[in-house]
């Protein structure tokens, strides 16, 4: 691309011209106020646009981090989380230089810059299969949880036949009365009050997982009425106590080991909502979009580090691949703990409007990406979306394969291979040469995508075929 100069200034084409304040034509020795994107001016402040994105990142997957501890070790897993991290700051990265380039904010009008509208069409199919496996996965939480929570509270042993305690209409009334409000929302910027309060209730969680460490004693006391055999030491062949149970180990490598890579990909998928947190950004470019990435995935790391650190350092070997299932093993009728469940009933339900928004655009920018914003079709879109996944949380039983498959192939392919490749099409090759150490490592990038989507289908395969039956860690 051509260097050019305006102003006094040179610029390195379009991204210098699409991100520089002083482009802008004047009048009467005054900057011309104009949208400098296809969108609109965002409105959203830094600190929203932080707690939106990290909501987005936030998801079920955290109950199942202890579990992948106890299966890697402490020093390994903190080597993993930390590689992956990195990663996934590297990714955002990527996806905001290529839409600096080209002066969009979509994820879909990128894979169309990219290789035209077959990019388009599975950019949009990927984040739109993607984010319905995950707003699926969080209202089965709710099915699951909430009428035992609701059973606790009212004192009740076992579902007695009220329909409050039935998950189909739970989850049903919850979509209605909750999720659908927050859905219409024009802007996702106006979410950030939610996504505010919904980081909140995984903090009391966190808070409660590092209290509930120095109150539960390992191994624990006995079989009570409310213990099972794996939260118990176990006894080797002479009749005594196994030495290792409840101790802390650094580096561990088993069968469930290998699994822990995807889940902690997983856990940091946030790139659908990326985009869309940019558009609305206040004073909005790249080096600002990335400061929000940044501390968002910064704090999600401690969070996610500490959760699984005090969960393991709690049940040792007696951890349970879902967190909150070992607690409640402990003591079902812990106060603590039907609230902590409670709180990260409403952390879910919050996150289903923030996923919803990319499926929601995705379906616009396929089906008429030049019409106007229209109420109608914003609603309705939102309200069909709601129906599918209330549809499939109902219908299908058991449908961990299948969203194991969803996530197998769509988290590395949001996470590694499209910014990658986007990146290696998008930018010119007169800014960035094809050979690059720049373009060389977003093909590097994107293979490392390809190994992980291989691996986890091998292993997802491997399962199907064996017969044997693995947890995904919350997945």
């Amino acid at each position: 691309m051509e260097l050019q100069k305006m102003n006094g200034h040179e610029f390195d084409g379009l991204e210098s011209v699409a991100e520089h304040d002083d482009f802008l034509p004047k009048k009467d020795g005054l900057p011309k106020k104009e949208n400098r994107f296809t969108d609109f001016e965002g409105k959203t402040s830094f600190g929203m646009s932080i707690f939106n994105l990290s909501n987005a990142i936030m998801g079920s997957g955290i109950l199942g981090l202890a579990f992948a501890m106890s299966n890697t070790g402490i020093v390994f897993f903190i080597i993993l989380l930390c590689a992956i991290a990195v990663l996934s700051a590297y990714s955002i990265h990527l996806l905001l230089k290529s839409a600096g380039v080209v002066g969009i904010r979509a994820y879909e009008q990128l894979g169309n810059r990219a290789f035209g509208q077959p990019g388009k069409v599975v950019a949009a199919s990927i984040i739109t299969v993607h984010n319905i496996g995950a707003m699926s996965s969080y209202l089965f939480i709710v099915k699951s949880e909430l009428p035992l929570v609701i059973q606790a509270f009212l004192g009740q042993h076992g579902n007695t036949g009220e329909w409050f305690l039935e998950g189909n209409y739970l989850i049903m009334i919850v979509s209605a009365t909750l999720i659908l409000p927050l859905s219409l929302m024009r802007q996702l910027g106006y979410l950030g009050y939610t996504s505010g309060f919904s980081l909140s209730c995984m903090v009391f969680f966190l808070i409660s997982v590092i209290y509930k460490k120095f109150n539960i004693p390992c191994p624990l006391p006995g079989y009570g009425n409310n213990m099972t055999e794996s939260l118990i030491a176990p006894v080797n062949q002479t009749g005594l106590m196994d030495d290792d149970f409840c101790l802390a180990k650094f580096f561990t490598i088993n069968s469930q080991t290998a699994y822990t890579i995807p889940i902690l990909a997983f856990a940091f998928v946030c790139h659908p909502e990326v985009l869309p947190i940019y558009t609305e950004l206040r004073d909005a470019n790249k080096q600002r979009m990335q400061r929000v990435a940044n501390i968002s995935i910064l704090a999600m790391f401690v969070m996610y580090l500490l959760t699984a650190l005090f969960g393991y350092l709690t049940f040792y070997m007696g951890v349970e691949p879902e967190l909150l299932h070992t607690y409640s093993r402990v003591d079902p009728l812990d106060v603590l703990f039907l609230c902590v469940r409670l709180a990260v009933l409403v952390a879910v339900t919050l996150t289903v409007p923030v996923v919803l928004f990319p499926i929601r655009r995705a379906i616009i920018q396929i089906v008429c990406p030049d019409k106007p914003f229209h109420w109608a079709r914003h609603i309705a879109i939102a309200v069909v979306l709601l129906v599918i996944v209330n549809l499939l949380v109902i219908l299908v039983p058991s449908i961990r394969d299948i969203f194991g498959l969803i996530g197998a192939t769509s988290a590395p392919s949001l996470i590694f291979i499209l910014p990658g490749i986007f990146y290696i099409r998008i930018i010119p090759e007169e800014q960035e040469p094809l050979l690059s150490w720049k373009k060389i490592l977003a093909a590097c990038f994107a293979a490392l995508g390809f190994i992980l989507m291989i691996m986890s289908l091998t292993f997802i395969i491997t399962d199907w075929v064996s017969g044997a039956v693995h947890s995904g860690g919350g997945h």
